[in-house]
């Protein structure tokens, strides 16, 4: 509608567009500098975020962690594991006694979609069912399958008998 009488209708057009009058096609337009100043505004508020998210995780999960009783060595049979929650009771564990004689413990969350890893004596390996995923018993490094990542380690003591979770090497 124009600011003058219409001739279609025979009316005239309200006061308030004569008193408030909007170019419609530059209304909607953003300059290249105000696009420039959100997506830079944009993009330092979301690197002070990740900063600030990153200095509350480390001051909050500290890397120092209790020492914990996880078995008897002489409870484990040679080639065979047994499962443990370490360093809090919502972290599931597995502590393995190798062919060699060893122990080795890991995280039983599997790095890829976060399944339990079991542990297979015939094959001497750890194994995720979820998505056929194998990592090595002495590293905790993926040989075959969608995990990428290795998995978290425990660091073990042992006092006499009596096996030690006594960290976690990520």
């Amino acid at each position: 509608m124009c600011a003058q009488e219409c001739k279609e209708c025979k009316k005239k057009p309200a006061q308030w567009r004569d008193d408030f009058p909007i170019e419609w096609e530059k209304d909607q337009y953003v300059t290249r500098r105000e696009m420039v100043k959100f997506l830079t505004l944009g993009s330092a508020f979301l690197v002070l975020a990740n900063g600030v998210l990153a200095a509350v995780g480390r001051f909050t999960h500290p890397g120092k962690t209790s020492r914990r009783s996880v078995a008897l060595a002489s409870a484990v049979p040679l080639n065979s594991s047994v499962l443990f929650r370490y360093p809090t009771d919502e972290d599931p564990c597995i502590l393995v006694h190798t062919r060699e004689g060893g122990f080795v413990a890991y995280s039983q969350v599997c790095t890829h979609l976060s399944c339990a890893v079991i542990h297979r004596p015939e094959q001497d390996t750890l194994y995720c069912p979820c998505h056929q995923g194998f990592f090595n018993i002495q590293t905790g490094d993926p040989t075959a399958g969608p995990p990428t990542r290795r998995l978290p380690r425990v660091a073990l003591q042992q006092d006499g008998d009596v096996i030690f979770a006594a960290g976690m090497e990520v």
